[in-house]
């Protein structure tokens, strides 16, 4: 057999979508209820996605925070073989507390381990209220990390009680955050947000110069708009000013994130196009 007719199979790079869903008591009822039902009927999309990209896979993490934090299985899996299973609310939101879990698992020691490299990640965060815990801390130790500073970062305010410049402050612009006002436009940012993630994620880098943190912005915000603007519908929260200005960074050549031996390239590639 001549060298041209080996198939030779080049190792995928694995992109985490991660999901951080407040599950505190002023979620109960259909809020929690909206939350279960649209990420078990995104996950075949999110699947769908993965299978079609020959470059990377798709992988999905949740964490849920009230008080106290856990997550849904002990390491990120296939969006085919992640089974949601319902979750209640109940307790207080301990943001800050899931801030720090979070950096703990951003890690090469942690969820960021595939053998072949991982891109940078996805994060969704869902709240309908305040944190009730340290966020300013935790959220401080969490921008130490450059894995999730160079994150896509999503949060979705659920209804008037949500502390939007809290959220602001988790995605680094107030651009990221998208308030929903009823049930059918939760389900719909879900979808919407979750979906835009991984495709743009999971792709070697983003079209028109643009990073993708900004890419994904651009594009949900193109996607409420082309699916109309009914009452209740997912819109950007209210302005918060930042000082400074945030500043996705767009690194010219791969970054090396917490890769062993990277100077001497006895390790794949780890960082993000």
């Amino acid at each position: 057999m001549s060298l041209v007719d080996e198939t030779v199979e080049v190792p995928r790079r694995t992109m985490t979508l991660f999901f951080m869903v407040d599950t505190s008591g002023s979620m109960e009822g259909r809020k929690i209820g909206a939350v279960n039902e649209s990420i078990q009927e995104v996950l075949p999309m999110i699947s769908d996605i993965s299978d079609a990209n020959p470059d990377a896979e798709i992988k999905v993490a949740a964490l849920l925070f009230s008080s106290g934090t856990s997550w849904v299985y002990d390491e990120p899996r296939l969006a085919s073989d992640f089974v949601w299973q319902d979750v209640s609310a109940i307790g207080t939101t301990d943001l800050g507390e899931a801030c720090m879990e979070l950096n703990s698992k951003l890690s090469m020691n942690g969820f960021m381990k595939s053998a072949s490299g991982s891109y940078a990640p996805a994060i969704i965060l869902l709240s309908d209220g305040a944190p009730t815990d340290d966020f300013d801390h935790g959220l401080a130790k969490l921008n130490e990390n450059r894995w999730f500073r160079h994150a896509i970062r999503i949060a979705i305010a659920i209804g008037d009680d949500a502390d939007r410049e809290k959220l602001a402050q988790f995605t680094g612009t107030s651009e990221a955050v998208f308030t929903v006002q009823s049930i059918d436009a939760l389900k719909k940012m879900i979808r919407i947000a979750a979906v835009t993630s991984s495709q743009v994620g999971s792709q070697s880098s983003a079209a028109g110069g643009d990073s993708k943190p900004e890419t994904v912005i651009k594009e949900i915000k193109g996607a409420l708009q082309g699916s109309g603007s009914g009452s209740g519908d997912p819109e950007p929260a209210e302005p918060v000013t930042i000082d400074p200005p945030i500043s996705y960074p767009k690194p010219a050549e791969p970054v090396m994130l917490d890769c062993p031996d990277s100077e001497t390239n006895k390790t794949p590639y780890c960082g993000w196009d």
